[in-house]
């Protein structure tokens, strides 16, 4: 995690700070948005507060807003929309947490928008992120999402932005940890490796990012969209592939079995040792894809799930148990991801630039929205990643 904050000298004492007042985009029900002035957070003594200044829309946000709900999770009651942020650290708590490192009042900050329990043998094993108490914005029953003035949050998840990263692409840290905690982390990625990415939305264009960053061979887009996968082209991806037809007799894994011949014949891509795929990271949650990707891997190769489909889904586990593949959730971030994708990006391995197409003021958030919902703007351009300035 982050370096810890602390009270500098010559730096006002927290009970300087004058708040302004703080509204908030709020999310009442499926398709029903409003502004709503919320309370200044009041910290705990490690705690920190964050004048937000931009934050993307994530894929759960547009869910939350299109349905009610994401996943099995159902909006219950009016709660703040947005996680992916980025700010400036105006205000520390009464303990002025020292660390090496430490933050600075008027620092540049992204936020890791989750707070676990630090206690249970899942935080203190080093895998916080499925901690079962996590308590994560914009996600019930937490009700605060970062789509307002002030967010609070535990010093040690504020993570600095070097100069040479501007505060838009700090809220874009957020999803680009999720690609590494993807592709390094559970994939284990490894220079030279020959990766196949399903989805060319933004986790999986940052996924393709990361491979790229670090060093992979091959990298290979599939999607049904013919425009993202000539953006993907452009951006890090060396090859790309619309799956074939499914034809009327064919069952769904019979399909899939044919299709991943097909992707790997005409990508020149052999089945197994040296060229064949390595590592596959779906970003999708479609049943075929995963069906695919899984009939395409290497024995002995890794499947990463990082899409959320439907909760149960038909896979080949013959071929999986026989070629010993090895299937791995990747659930959000977890430790050492955020410092990991601020390195990638301040290094120059990872380019955010092309993927941020559209900004907005906060009283446009609602159209900010509906234009991700749509997948392109009212011009007809494409998009991939809104962000959203913070209240003026």
């Amino acid at each position: 995690m982050s370096s810890h904050a602390v009270l500098p000298e010559g730096k006002p004492h927290p009970a300087d700070f004058t708040p302004k007042d703080n509204p908030a985009f709020i999310l009442y029900d499926k398709l029903k948005t409003g502004y709503e002035e919320q309370p200044i957070p009041e910290l705990g003594p490690d705690e920190v507060l964050v004048e937000i200044k931009k934050t993307g829309i994530c894929g759960s946000d547009v869910h939350f807003y299109n349905t009610g709900a994401m996943g099995l999770v159902a909006l219950e009651e009016p709660m703040c929309l947005g996680h992916e942020s980025a700010g400036i650290l105006v205000q520390l708590g009464a303990n002025g947490v020292v660390g090496k490192g430490a933050l600075q009042l008027g620092d540049k900050v992204a936020l890791e928008p989750g707070v676990t329990c630090r206690m249970c043998t899942d935080c203190r094993g080093g895998c916080y992120q499925i901690c079962e108490h996590m308590v994560f914005a914009a996600y019930p029953p937490s009700r605060g999402g970062t789509l307002q003035r002030y967010y609070k949050l535990p010093a040690d998840l504020v993570y600095k932005l070097p100069e040479s990263v501007g505060l838009e692409y700090g809220a874009m840290m957020e999803p680009l940890s999720v690609a590494v905690h993807a592709v390094a982390n559970k994939g284990n990625m490894k220079t030279g490796m020959n990766v196949l990415m399903f989805g060319a939305g933004p986790v999986g264009l940052l996924s393709m990012g990361v491979a790229k960053g670090l060093g992979g061979n091959r990298i290979i887009a599939v999607d049904i969209n013919k425009d993202r996968l000539n953006f993907a082209k452009g951006y890090a991806a060396t090859d790309i592939y619309i799956p074939i037809k499914q034809n009327e007799q064919e069952t769904r894994p019979q399909y899939s079995v044919r299709a991943a011949a097909d992707l790997l014949l005409s990508m020149g891509i052999p089945a197994r040792g040296p060229g064949s795929i390595d590592l596959v990271v779906d970003a999708t949650g479609a049943e075929v894809c995963i069906q695919i990707g899984l009939n395409a891997v290497k024995p002995g190769g890794t499947h990463v799930q990082t899409g959320f489909g439907p909760p149960d889904i038909q896979i080949p586990m013959f071929r999986i148990i026989t070629n010993e593949i090895t299937i791995k959730g990747g659930w959000r971030y977890g430790n050492g991801d955020y410092p990991l994708a601020i390195d990638l990006v301040n290094r120059g391995l990872v380019n955010l630039e092309p993927l941020l197409t559209h900004t907005f003021k906060f009283k446009d958030a609602l159209e900010a929205f509906q234009i991700t919902k749509e997948g392109k703007d009212k011009n007809g351009k494409f998009v991939i990643k809104c962000v959203i300035d913070g209240p003026e």
